[in-house]
């Protein structure tokens, strides 16, 4: 059995959704572990992280407009110490997830042919988020 871990440092320009997918299967490969697991981790709690649809963009913004409905920035928080995008941006955190893991076979992330890895921000401002990719195998 062996393993690797990498964190990686992932720039977003606001609100939306940053496709890691290739920078997660380039440390995959580099890794050389063929079987096993890759776990991703969100060390946030107003980002996220979602596997979800990668070709058309129209799902994206869909998905980012249900958010911005479910969780709006003018509710009725009580926690608004970083502005009105704070408790809403905890809240779509809450809703989604901030670990995945995805199985490897022969050297690759198990994903469908649609499938994508995002970074999920929740925030206006850019942020670099950090995602820690544990890798178990062999």
């Amino acid at each position: 059995m062996r393993q690797a871990a990498y964190t990686l440092s992932v720039p977003t320009s606001g609100k939306g959704m940053t496709d890691i997918s290739e920078v997660v299967e380039a440390h995959v490969r580099d890794s050389g572990i063929e079987n096993g697991l890759a776990t991703l981790f969100c060390r946030h709690t107003s980002a996220s992280l979602l596997i979800q649809e990668n070709a058309a963009p129209a799902a994206r913004r869909d998905i980012e407009a249900y958010f911005e409905r479910i969780a709006p920035e003018d509710g009725p928080y009580e926690h608004d110490d970083e502005g009105s995008d704070d408790m809403p941006a905890h809240l779509r955190t809450a809703l989604t997830q901030t670990q995945l893991t995805i199985p490897l076979l022969d050297g690759r992330l198990t994903l469908g042919r649609w499938q994508g890895i995002y970074l999920f921000e929740h925030r206006r401002a850019p942020h670099t988020r950090e995602v820690v990719l544990h890798i178990l195998g062999q």
